[in-house]
């Protein structure tokens, strides 16, 4: 399911690759986020998406490439899987941290900071 051909310039075509992964990512997200909130959740999305998270693994530009090419060689259902096998438990793991984080801020002093 090649999408777009081999550039020559390497940078471009991680750029490009890259593109399609972005696009990918959000729909990933945006589907993942309605199945488990039953809601549109802007802040779960972007924490989900951002660079910050992205770069747990590597250049935000190169992770979103994987994904671009996963897609351009499975369709979504291969770059869904590769996301949920390489992103989703690193995710999950954060989010839980966080709310246990929170949780003890609430504990500690009855109120959040």
């Amino acid at each position: 399911m090649a999408i777009n051909t081999p550039h020559p310039d390497p940078i471009r075509q991680e750029r490009e690759d890259a593109w399609l992964g972005d696009a990918v990512l959000a729909l990933y997200a945006r589907q993942y986020i309605l199945r488990t909130k039953g809601a549109m959740e802007q802040e779960e999305f972007a924490a989900m998406t951002s660079n910050s998270f992205l770069s747990a693994f590597g250049p935000p530009t190169r992770v979103e490439s994987w994904i671009g090419l996963e897609y351009q060689k499975g369709g979504l259902p291969a770059a869904f899987e590769w996301i949920e096998q390489r992103l989703l438990p690193l995710y999950l793991k954060q989010r839980k941290n966080q709310q246990r984080k929170n949780r003890r801020r609430v504990n500690a002093g009855g109120w959040t900071v």
